[in-house]
């Protein structure tokens, strides 16, 4: 396992001097990583939870999304010290959880379904730090425009599918797919900022302008 970097100093408002937790993301998307540059934030270490994330039988999926965030902070807690941060982001049609295709037949099928119809993307935060967890969760709604077979099957090709809950990436090409949204954007992508700032900032840890 990778040695976790030295916590860094950090500055309070008023001046005060103290050490900040080692700060552990534990994905290894570069997308999170991204969205959490975007607020001055840079983890000392990225370490992925490998955890097994079928769904219960019958499992709702907001339960679903807020167990598998607990579950990869709590798999990651006994490896390293410090403030653990997992996220899990699950697209529902209806109660139907539609999470990573397996391949690109149903990724297209996953597609169909979502076209022209209304959808919902949850992310659950989950952060581990002294013993203690706190957790938030993110739902947003989301209207694709109805899709042509030809975009479909362009989209197949473009491979942004792969690995992504419901068949596609907003940051993406298919952004042009989303005809309305209500909720948090950033959330969708992967974290939602607002929420994952705050979990962050009552650990101690807040963006700098490196």
């Amino acid at each position: 396992m990778t040695d976790i970097i030295s916590p860094r100093p950090d500055t309070s408002p008023s001046g005060d001097f103290h050490l900040r937790p080692a700060f552990i993301l534990g994905s290894a998307s570069p997308r999170r990583l991204e969205l959490l540059a975007q607020i001055g934030i840079r983890p000392d270490q990225i370490l992925p939870a490998d955890i097994d994330e079928t769904p219960k039988r019958n499992e709702e999926v907001r339960d679903y999304t807020r167990r598998m965030a607990r579950e990869k902070a709590a798999a990651l807690a006994g490896q390293a010290e410090g403030a653990i941060l997992c996220a899990d982001t699950s697209v529902a049609a209806g109660r139907r959880i539609l999470g990573k295709p397996v391949d690109a037949d149903e990724a297209r099928a996953f597609l169909r379904l979502l076209s022209g119809r209304r959808h919902r993307v949850l992310t659950a935060v989950a952060l581990a730090h002294r013993g203690r967890l706190h957790e938030r969760l993110v739902e947003t709604t989301i209207r694709l425009r109805p899709l042509s077979p030809i975009e479909i099957e362009d989209y197949i090709a473009s491979g942004e599918w792969q690995g992504k809950a419901g068949a596609y990436g907003i940051q993406g090409r298919a952004g042009a797919f989303v005809a309305w949204l209500q909720g948090s954007y950033s959330a969708v992508v992967g974290l939602p900022l607002a929420e994952t700032a705050t979990l962050l900032a009552h650990a101690g840890i807040r963006g700098t302008s490196e």
